[in-house]
């Protein structure tokens, strides 16, 4: 089984890139998110989630291990395919998903192209109880190139405020679905540059309200 690909992007199509791997062309299906971060000729890393059937074998690329472990949880819902699965995730990140399940905004899910109303909140509905954990791991900051020459944690593995916020309302006691919620909320009121610290503090409020 593929579970990464490292190469060069030697075309882009619709729905799909094709990237060559030591002379190896791979077509492989991405969202159309991760598409539009692509560029020929580009060097490139996916992760990779392979489907195999009698008649054929397909490969599906994702630009992080969080965006796959979405596409595979997406497909445990009744009614979501491999191809609805891809349309969500190219109209929502994995963050603002997670966001718009622990909000219960079925609207937000709603937006993608052949994703209806009722599918929409059965998508927010089961997976409420998985938005929490798959949020904290996206939150996590994006890597970058320095390492720290003494061994210490790079910012690759660092949890973002967001990420911090979530975990210290849980261990205060709090639901985790509630935490995510109201974090959630509160980084939308304070912005992306709110600290942990704020996001606490408007995070219990929020819950208050909640009580």
């Amino acid at each position: 089984m593929i579970g990464k690909l490292r190469g060069k992007v030697d075309a882009i199509g619709e729905a799909h890139a094709i990237i060559d791997v030591n002379g190896v062309g791979y077509e492989v299906q991405c969202s159309a998110r991760t598409l539009r971060a692509l560029e020929p000729g580009q060097e490139v890393s996916l992760t990779i989630d392979t489907h195999v059937r009698e008649d054929a074998i397909r490969l599906f690329g994702f630009k992080s291990e969080v965006e796959r472990s979405w596409f595979r949880i997406l497909q445990q819902i009744q009614g979501v395919g491999s191809k609805v699965a891809l349309s969500v995730l190219g109209t929502l990140s994995p963050h603002d998903l997670a966001s718009a399940i622990a909000l219960g905004n079925a609207g937000a899910v709603e937006q993608t192209p052949g994703v209806g109303k009722k599918l929409a909140q059965r998508i927010v509905l089961e997976l409420k109880d998985k938005a929490p954990t798959l949020s904290m791991a996206g939150l996590n900051a994006p890597a970058t190139a320095k390492s720290a020459a003494n061994g210490a944690s790079t910012p690759s593995t660092a949890p973002t405020s967001a990420a911090e916020a979530i975990s210290a309302l849980v261990n205060l006691g709090y639901n985790p679905q509630h935490a995510a919620a109201a974090i959630a909320t509160a980084g939308g009121e304070l912005g992306e540059d709110a600290d942990t610290a704020k996001l606490i503090r408007r995070g219990l409020k929020e819950l208050g309200r909640q009580l």
